[in-house]
């Protein structure tokens, strides 16, 4: 991050001092101004407007007031583009930081998502889609299997049922007949001891 400003405050400064040089560039061939114009063309004015004492100059005070407020306000408006150029830099990198924890979170929201898509969940407990199919068509099949079985041995059991009354519907059948049977030669056999007992009383 700090490689980072330095570079941007040197990219500044390096654009900074073209554009005065090209300013200087342009303004050397304009009218020199004390009040106006770049530092370089307020410098030149002053030197050239200044009077020669042997080989030294002499300036007024006045000028170099006024060429110190100019300068002056260069280096604060200088500081004040590498202030806002700070602020920018900082709010880019915030802008940045918060789209990187926001691409954290969406990428974290779309695997849990993806996770949940490819994965079903069974008393609670997540399973693949294949594993879960298998164990969903499992289960049908063993209920399927037990409904076959259960329908069989109904089946089974109401014919055994049915047989059982058929046998015993017969059983009762020969046991009336055998009643009747048993109840005719008993009804015989007394006429017969009847008439045994009349005879002898007879011959009596």
């Amino acid at each position: 991050m700090k490689f980072i400003l330095k570079a941007l405050l040197v990219v500044l400064v390096l654009t900074n001092y073209q554009y005065l040089q090209s300013q200087a560039n342009q303004d050397s061939k304009e009218k020199l101004s004390l009040n106006s114009g770049t530092i370089d063309n307020q410098f030149e004015y002053v030197i050239q407007k200044s009077n020669r004492y042997q080989e030294f100059k002499v300036v007024k005070t006045t000028w170099l007031y006024a060429l110190k407020a100019h300068t002056l306000d260069s280096l604060s408006a200088i500081r004040k583009d590498l202030a806002d150029t700070q602020n920018i830099v900082n709010t880019q990198s915030k802008e940045i930081q918060d789209l990187k924890t926001n691409l954290a979170q969406t990428q974290t929201t779309l695997a849990t998502t993806e996770e949940e898509k490819n994965n079903m969940a069974l008393f609670g407990v997540q399973m693949g889609k294949a594993k879960y199919n298998v164990l969903m068509w499992t289960i049908v099949a063993i209920l399927l299997g037990l409904l076959l079985f259960f329908v069989y041995k109904f089946k089974n059991s109401n014919a055994l049922t049915r047989e059982a009354k058929l046998k015993l519907d017969e059983v009762e059948s020969e046991f009336e007949d055998h009643r009747r049977t048993a109840l005719e030669r008993e009804q015989k056999v007394r006429r017969q001891l009847q008439d045994e007992i009349n005879k002898n009383k007879t011959k009596g």
